[in-house]
This record gives C-alpha cells, sequence and structure tokens, in this order.
C-alpha cells in the first residue's frame, strides 16, 4: 500500500510509536518556530530545561504579536527574546520584520520538513509540503533540545481539487468551502491533504492561505505536494536548494476524499462569530460595512497586496469606511513600495499598519461599538477584535476591497471588470521572478563560543512559570465555571492590546481569565482554592497558547470535564498537569451544575484504565467520564506536568 504525504514525512522523522491511526507517536522535528505573545513563555521554559543550545536544524524567535509598546513590558519581552536567542542558538526576526507564518514561508520553510510552532497557524507551512503543527510553547521547548514532538497518529483527509479558480474568487473562498463543508470541528484527528489537477494552478501563497485556515478546522495540520510551484517560488527566493519534490503514492489511501470544483465556487464570507458560519457574499449584498482590515498570516501576502493595491487604483474608499492594511513581510511592503503600489493603496484612503499581526489579535484597531468589520484574516471569535459587540465577518481581500469602496458588501465581481487583478499579478507569474531579498531584520544567533558570554536581559514584568502539583490517588473539586459549547482560548485567555503584554506575566494575566464569559471567575476561583470547569464540545478551539492552560493552572483548577476537547489544548492541560476529562456520555453535561462539588476517586487505577468516576452530590447517579492516555501522558500527570516529569527524569 502506498503512502499519503503526511505518512510519508511522518515515516522519515519517526522516533516512538507505530504509524497506526490513533497510536501515539513521537516525531523528530526540524524547525521550530515561536512568536513573541507565546515566546516568552516557550524561552523561560526552554531555561529551566538546562540545556545550553537548541538541537535543530533551524529555531526562529519572531516578534509580530506583541508590537505596540504601550508601557515597558513588551520592548523588555522583546529584549529578553533576543537575549536568549542569541545564547541559545535560535534566529531572531525583529519588530517589523514580519508576520512568523509569512516570514516563515518566504525565508526557512522546507518542502519534506517538520516544523512545530507555538502558534496555531503554523499549518500554513504546509502551503511548502512542510509537516507543520501548532503547539503549545512547551512541546516547542522540548522540541528545542532534541525531545520529540507527540501527537496521536492523524488519518488523513484527502481534498481533490479540480477546475481552476475564476475571476474575484479566491484562495481564501477555497477555505470557507472547505469550512463550510467540515465545520470548525470536521478536521479534528485527521491531516487535511490537498491534491488534484486543480492544485497546479494555485500558487504556494495561495496554497498557505489555504493551510493557514485549516487550523480553524480543528486539523492536525494540512498539507500540498512540493511540485513546480513550489520550485518556482523557492526559486524567487534565491532558495531552490531547499525545494525536494514530494508527491502522494499512486494508490496511496485516505479515510474520506471530498472533491471541489474550483470553477464552480463563488466570493464566500464567514458571518459572526465563528468561522464556519459561510455563507456566499451576495446573500448580504447592501449590509453597511463600518471598518475593512486587509493583512494577518492569512492573507498579507505580495500577491493578496498587489492585486488590493490595482483594484483601489485611482478609486477612493467609501467616507463611512475606515480601512487598514498590514502587510505580512519586510519583504512585502518594500516589494509594493518599489512597483508604486503603496502608493495606489495610500491615495484610496487606506491607513498603513505595520507589518505584524496588529488588529487579527485585537492588537489596535478595534471596530466602533456594533461595527460591522470585514476582515481578511482567519478568526471572528466575539470579543476577539477588542471590541466585545463588533461583528466581524470574514472575507477574501478583492471582497475587502470592494465593500471598502461601496461602505457595505459587496461582491466584487459585480464591481470590477475581470480582468481588473491579472496585470498586477503578471509580472509574479514570469519566468525570471525574484522577491526582494534582506534578511538585515533576522538577527543570527550568536557562535557556541560567544554565547557563554551573552546575559540573558529579564524586565520586572517577567515573573515565574507556574508549577503543577503531583496527582493526589482523589480530588474534592467545586465546579468554578460551567460553559458551552466551541469554547475558544480566546475564551479562556483573551489577547489584545490591554492584556498581551502580561504573557509573560501569569499572575496578573488570571485577572482576565475567561473574563468574555464570567468576569467573576478568576477571583471566584482564587477563593476555592481548587476546582473544576466543566465544558462543551471542541473546548479550547483556536489559538495554541499555552496561557489558557497554564493560567488556570495558576487558579487552582486541577481538572476539566468537557464534551470533547481540541487536540492543542487537551496537549497544553495535560502539559501543565491539569486533567482533561471528557463524560463518557456527552448528555452527562446537563448532570452536573456550577458551585457543586465533584470528588473523583482512584485517579491512579483510573487512568491505566482510561475510566473515572465523577461523583456529584447526595442523591445523583454517579458520572463515568473517559481518559485515554498514552503512557507518556498519564506519567506527566502523575508527576504534575511535562516540566515536572522532565526534573524527575534528569535527577
Amino acid at each position: 500500500m502506498g503512502k499519503n504525504l503526511a505518512e510519508k514525512i511522518i515515516s522519515t522523522h519517526l522516533v516512538r510509536g507505530e504509524m497506526r491511526p490513533g497510536a501515539e507517536i513521537g516525531l523528530r522535528i526540524d524547525q521550530t518556530l515561536t512568536q513573541d505573545a507565546t515566546g516568552t513563555m516557550a524561552y523561560l521554559e526552554f531555561e529551566a530545561m538546562g540545556i545550553d543550545r537548541v538541537r535543530t536544524e533551524k529555531s526562529v524567535a519572531y516578534i509580530d504579536h506583541n508590537t505596540l509598546q504601550s508601557g515597558f513590558e513588551n520592548a523588555d519581552d522583546h529584549r529578553y527574546i533576543q537575549s536568549v536567542a542569541a545564547r541559545h542558538g535560535i534566529w531572531y526576526s525583529r519588530p517589523g520584520n514580519g508576520i512568523c507564518h509569512q516570514v516563515h514561508l518566504e525565508r526557512f520553510g522546507a518542502p519534506g520538513k517538520t516544523l512545530i510552532g507555538s502558534d496555531s497557524h503554523t499549518p500554513t507551512a504546509g502551503g511548502l509540503g512542510m509537516l507543520a503543527f501548532g503547539a503549545g510553547g512547551l512541546d516547542v521547548a522540548v522540541a528545542m533540545g532534541g525531545g520529540a514532538y507527540y501527537i496521536s497518529m492523524p488519518s488523513v483527509i484527502r481534498v481533490e481539487l479540480k477546475g481552476a479558480l475564476r475571476p474575484f474568487v479566491t484562495a481564501k473562498d477555497v477555505s470557507l468551502e472547505i469550512l463550510r463543508i467540515l465545520s470548525v470541528r470536521g478536521g479534528v484527528g485527521h491531516v487535511i491533504e490537498w491534491g488534484g489537477p486543480g492544485v497546479k494552478s494555485l500558487t504556494v501563497p495561495e496554497r498557505a492561505t489555504i493551510t493557514n485556515m485549516g487550523a480553524e478546522l480543528g486539523a492536525t495540520t494540512s498539507i500540498f505536494p512540493s511540485d513546480e510551484q513550489t520550485l518556482s517560488f523557492l526559486r524567487a527566493q534565491g532558495r531552490e536548494q531547499d525545494y525536494t519534490p514530494l508527491q502522494p503514492d499512486p494508490d496511496a489511501e485516505y479515510e474520506r476524499v471530498i472533491e471541489i470544483d474550483l470553477s464552480a465556487l463563488e466570493p464566500l464570507i464567514a458571518c459572526p462569530h465563528m468561522p464556519d458560519r459561510v455563507v456566499p457574499v451576495s446573500s448580504l449584498k447592501g449590509m453597511k460595512v463600518d471598518q475593512v482590515c486587509i493583512g494577518s498570516c492569512t492573507n498579507s501576502s505580495l500577491q493578496d497586496m498587489l492585486k488590493a493595491s490595482a483594484l483601489l487604483k485611482g478609486r477612493h474608499i467609501a467616507d463611512s469606511v475606515s480601512m487598514s492594511v498590514s502587510p505580512g513581510s519586510r519583504q512585502v511592503l518594500t516589494m509594493l513600495a518599489d512597483s508604486g503600489a503603496l502608493t495606489d493603496l495610500l491615495s484610496s484612503g487606506a491607513r498603513l499598519l505595520e507589518c505584524a499581526c496588529g488588529p487579527c489579535i485585537g492588537m489596535g484597531f478595534s471596530p466602533n461599538s456594533g461595527g460591522v468589520s470585514l476582515r481578511t484574516f482567519n478568526r471572528n471569535f466575539e470579543g476577539r477584535s477588542g471590541t466585545r459587540d463588533a461583528k466581524v465577518y470574514l472575507v477574501s481581500p478583492e471582497t475587502a476591497v470592494a465593500s471598502a469602496l461601496t461602505g457595505s458588501i459587496t461582491d466584487p465581481r459585480s464591481l470590477f471588470e475581470e480582468n481588473a487583478c491579472a496585470e498586477a499579478v503578471s509580472a509574479m507569474k514570469a519566468d525570471g521572478f525574484s522577491f526582494r531579498v534582506d534578511d538585515s531584520g533576522i538577527l543570527p544567533p550568536a557562535a557556541p563560543q560567544q554565547a557563554e558570554q551573552i546575559e540573558v536581559l529579564r524586565g520586572p514584568n517577567i515573573k515565574e512559570i507556574p508549577m503543577g502539583r503531583p496527582l493526589p490517588e482523589s480530588l474534592s473539586l467545586a465546579v468554578s465555571l460551567k460553559v458551552g459549547d466551541n469554547i475558544t482560548t480566546d475564551h479562556i485567555m483573551p489577547a489584545g492590546a490591554k492584556i498581551l503584554p502580561y504573557r509573560s506575566n501569569v499572575p496578573k494575566l488570571s485577572e482576565f481569565c475567561f473574563g468574555v464569559c464570567d468576569a467573576a471567575f478568576p477571583e471566584r476561583a482564587k477563593k476555592l482554592g481548587e476546582s473544576v470547569i466543566v465544558g462543551g464540545s471542541n473546548y479550547g478551539q483556536g489559538s495554541s497558547r499555552e496561557h489558557a492552560a497554564l493560567v488556570p493552572l495558576y487558579l487552582g483548577v486541577r481538572a476539566v470535564i468537557a464534551k470533547s476537547f481540541a487536540r492543542i489544548h487537551a496537549a497544553n492541560l495535560v502539559n501543565a498537569g491539569i486533567l482533561p476529562l471528557t463524560f463518557a456520555d456527552p448528555e452527562d453535561y446537563d448532570r452536573v451544575s456550577q458551585g457543586e462539588t465533584v470528588v473523583l476517586n482512584d485517579l491512579h487505577e483510573g487512568l491505566e484504565k482510561g475510566r473515572i468516576t465523577a461523583f456529584c452530590g447526595e442523591g445523583k447517579d454517579p458520572v463515568p467520564l473517559c481518559c485515554a492516555f498514552s503512557e507518556r501522558q498519564r506519567a506527566m500527570l502523575l508527576a504534575g506536568g511535562l516540566l515536572n516529569l522532565t526534573k524527575e527524569e534528569n535527577q
């Protein structure tokens, strides 16, 4: 039997386990990345391991999230990351150099390699044929130290593309279409492999848009083959030597095959407050728009920016609309300036933001109260924009521009001529095209012989990592919070300009935990001392931020009982020493109430058997819970988390 793309890369990187669906496997990791909202914690964890130098082929620290320096906190974190990177063998991408996923695609990604990053959109690199995973910072720290990265062996869904995209139908619309088909839960436990004859027409930036939004499916990762399009992109980046062809075997097997006819798609839009609430743009024609944002790691490539500029040239956005543009990297921004396209963007009335995540994580440019914001981003969770009652819609750059010009949601096909973008991107498809390469914004680490002399600089906002406690035989825990389905890591640990500066200060960060759901939760949890949280389906979807586990740990949360968990968050809970337990019968969710006490007995034996019983008060029947953990995960939970286990093993 032949291998699919995921199986090919896994088989060459497997260091633990067997390639059986659902079995735990350990993978050798070639590359890692961090960003500054998660990186400080990841490097504190790496330092705690006592390893002098990273053992990967390439590790890169990016500064792209906390770039709004309204106080000393973010600047101190950046200084710490730069110094720790220089000392321990990590490349450092300076503030303003660009968004981690865009820059990594441009300068470091390579087909056939493995990558993990402390950001859930790390699968963006799958557009280059990498097997790239979002992970918690502790998992990244372990990989930097030469340890394996553990996942459950995924099943693979193949998406067979045929035809070609019509004018003003884009890779973003392909992403929204697969979300419409599968939903935000449909990719859990799976790799999404893209193939078929339609793939040949998609450029690497377009493929990266699609793999980027695979994170919204809950997928383990997404991947495209490495072919002539891949070679063309790498050659244009001056990195032809990094090219490796990669195709699935003709007799590769898949759990499921989904067919999408690219030529049959139309412009799509995701409605508030979930990326899978997808409808045709035409169905919302005329809805008033207050704000438009173009950028983020999903749609900030040179190709996207040139098309937006071409559509805006000689036009001006509606007086009622506020519009921002965030190029994905300094390379993109410089090439826009060199070509004159930047002038066309600015002349339209758009505001230029720096090459960073910005509005996507609520770091500035929040909408007005109750405002309608069209964004080329990947998430539209409630409150993520920084304005709690804003209505955020996800669209392509073309739809964003059309709507900015008219002041209402507009299908771009109704406003522009078919070839309006063609000339703008034609040069990128020509033989001999090359990107403007300037890596001066990426600082190499110090040589090993000089590294010991480098002082790691810590500011006063950088606090110690909370540590888990060994798991006792029994726990008696009050239910400190009960929440519903699709609770995201933005609900658990919000982002935004007011909160992100405290990512290296868990005690302060804890004041905002679950603020979107219940502002009284932090104080209640502190008073209880130890507690349990009850959740619905897909608990912890969204960002890979391990703070969504570390902060509840600090507040005394010992367990979370849910109908089901998102993959990365479940792993982060185990890493932190928090028990993620699932209801054997999802209907039992209704039998547990906030405020009552849950008793969990015989925990050590229960972990072995994969089943624990919860007792929820007199007169109530016991509630059976599932806990299917690997031997390695059980050892972590018993020790009180991965850091504790690592210390035990090194003694």
